[in-house]
């Protein structure tokens, strides 16, 4: 009995592109070409029908544009959910963005330059974060302004961290975290992390979305279990912590929000 095997697709080199304009100019069908190179027909459909030019199939013009795509692939960096929480996780951890750039090609995970990275620390700074006061630069003077203008919107009966014990700031107890919210692609799937200050010990709780309501019941529960260790919290304006109220009483601990950082 003859049993089919499917072929995935296969990078195809120059040579075999020659090859297969030779044979569509003998008129050989798509299958016999592909048995005679050793590749699935699936592989020379979308290789003809990807590098199709006005005067049909070119070797020459086919292996250029394929050179094209695969130049303009290394530019792309398409962050997911989850390369976002590693990057936010391996920053807290005080990592550089060239550290965390190894690590990504190290476990084969994705190339990511530690450009992209910076770029998402910024980014994370401009809506309020503070992923990059754990830079090892982040001591360096920067020209910023606080202001009480909020973008986000505003929330109501905060404490600023101004009013946040000394002791936060030391590191020297185990108790006090840092919220945050990361958020996927196009806005589908957020994950809500909370970091010890001090063990930087990390919890992080999938929602569906970034109302203040899901991330109010995701904070309470993942942290219920280290209630006895939640003295303060501390997160930025955004509005998905407006029931900061609700999640302080229910784990008895202070709730602080960081200035905004106005560029100027």
């Amino acid at each position: 009995m003859l049993v089919k095997v499917a072929m995935t697709y296969k990078h195809l080199t120059q040579e075999q592109r020659y090859q297969i304009y030779a044979f569509s100019k003998a008129e050989w069908s798509q299958k016999v070409i592909a048995n005679e190179l050793g590749v699935d027909e699936s592989t020379i459909s979308r290789e003809i029908r990807r590098n199709w030019g006005l005067r049909g199939y070119r070797p020459q013009q086919a292996q250029n544009m394929s050179d094209e795509r695969k130049k303009n692939a290394k530019k792309r960096v398409k962050m997911t959910l989850y390369t976002k929480f590693i990057i936010a996780q391996k920053v807290r951890l005080e990592w550089s963005p060239e550290q965390i750039s190894g690590y990504f090609r190290r476990q084969q995970i994705m190339n990511i330059s530690p450009q992209a990275i910076y770029t998402f620390i910024e980014n994370d700074r401009q809506r309020g974060g503070y992923l990059y006061k754990h830079l090892r630069r982040s001591n360096k003077k920067r020209k910023r302004r606080y202001g009480s203008t909020n973008h986000r919107g505003q929330i109501k009966n905060k404490t600023m961290i101004d009013k946040r014990p000394k002791i936060v700031d030391d590191r020297s107890r185990i108790g006090d975290w840092e919220l945050d919210t990361i958020v996927g692609k196009d806005h589908k799937g957020v994950i809500v992390t909370a970091v010890e200050r001090k063990s930087k010990y990390i919890v992080a709780c999938p929602v569906p979305n970034r109302s203040a309501r899901r991330v109010e019941k995701a904070l309470i529960s993942s942290l219920k279990s280290h209630k006895n260790k939640v003295y303060t919290l501390t997160a930025d304006n955004g509005k998905e912590f407006a029931n900061h109220e609700k999640v302080a009483q229910n784990l008895k601990a202070k709730f602080y929000f960081a200035h905004p950082v106005l560029l100027m």
